[in-house]
């Protein structure tokens, strides 16, 4: 009986195709991502570097104003949004904006928030020091929670910049999650 390949050879193959793969994921897609963004002017990303740009350096001479944005992504139930829709600031102001979530079903739910800032070129002025996006959230039924943000715009913020948008969706990754959730819960 001709197997074709033998098994020593099939494991080598299997496993220098799970290291390309993984090279591929590392280190080709993300500047593709980031080509991409550049040509089609989208920004998924926020500064996720700590902010120690102009740090205590408040720029008083000029206003910028940012708007906040929520998106429920398909299947989300959640009621989701912001306590405000814009605030004013000076760049370089610490500022903080609270979000609200409410889990409307029976059951508990999680949920994931994708940042996005508008317009691109000032995705990288702006900072997150603190933000609900950096975890998955969890919600019991009918539980309601204020989630805040917190954040700075780099005085060196380009100055024909004068209105950001800071946008989130969020996604239902109960179902994605809850097989790991059960897992944990069973070694605890």
């Amino acid at each position: 009986m001709d197997e074709g390949i033998s098994t020593p050879k099939l494991i080598t193959r299997l496993l220098a195709l799970v290291v390309v793969m993984f090279c591929f994921g590392v280190f080709v897609l993300p500047p593709l991502y980031d080509v991409m963004c550049q040509a089609f002017g989208i920004n998924g990303k926020t500064s996720g570097a700590a902010f120690t740009g102009s740090a205590g350096t408040i720029d008083e001479s000029r206003s910028v104003r940012v708007q906040f944005v929520s998106t429920n992504a398909e299947g989300m139930i959640w009621s989701f949004g912001p306590a405000a829709t814009e605030l004013v600031l000076h760049p370089g102001e610490t500022h903080e904006m609270m979000f609200v979530a409410h889990n409307p079903s029976d059951r508990p739910m999680i949920a994931q928030a994708i940042p996005s800032v508008s317009p691109s070129k000032a995705a990288a002025y702006f900072h997150k020091t603190e933000c609900f996006c950096f975890t998955q959230q969890i919600l019991q039924p009918g539980e309601r929670v204020e989630m805040p943000v917190r954040f700075v715009v780099d005085p060196a913020l380009p100055a024909e910049v004068r209105r950001l948008t800071l946008a989130y969706t969020i996604f239902d990754v109960t179902e994605r999650l809850a097989a790991s959730l059960d897992l944990a819960a069973a070694h605890n």
